[in-house]
């Protein structure tokens, strides 16, 4: 029996939930999902130019873990552009950390 899924950090929801291509390809429109811990790894390494142990750190998971997340979410991101696929960027395993006065939001916390 394999063990129970950690759940990832993540610092927040999307701004966008979609990227959409400019045209349809001939072969039609299909769709590529980017979980939202997919996302993080993404933001963390490419947007704000972590290293993966700091990134992995951050998001509570081993570098074996965050390197595997973030290979996966690259192939994603490649495959919609690549392809001309809808990008969606939803579902995943991941908490959020509680905000305000520490308390969590109801529905704030976790994906699939």
């Amino acid at each position: 029996m394999p063990r129970p899924r950690k759940r990832r950090s993540i610092q927040g929801r999307p701004v966008v939930g979609a990227f959409f291509p400019d045209g349809t390809p001939p072969w039609g429109q299909g769709e590529s999902i980017l979980p939202l811990e997919g996302l993080e790894a993404i933001r963390l390494i490419d947007f704000q130019g972590l290293d993966q142990e700091t990134a992995a750190s951050m998001m509570n998971v081993s570098r074996q873990t965050f390197g595997r997340i973030l290979a996966e979410a690259r192939a994603s991101v490649a495959d919609a552009l690549v392809m001309g696929k809808i990008l969606r960027i939803e579902g995943g395993h991941f908490a959020m950390p509680p905000r305000g006065n520490g308390r969590h939001r109801r529905g704030w916390n976790g994906g699939n």
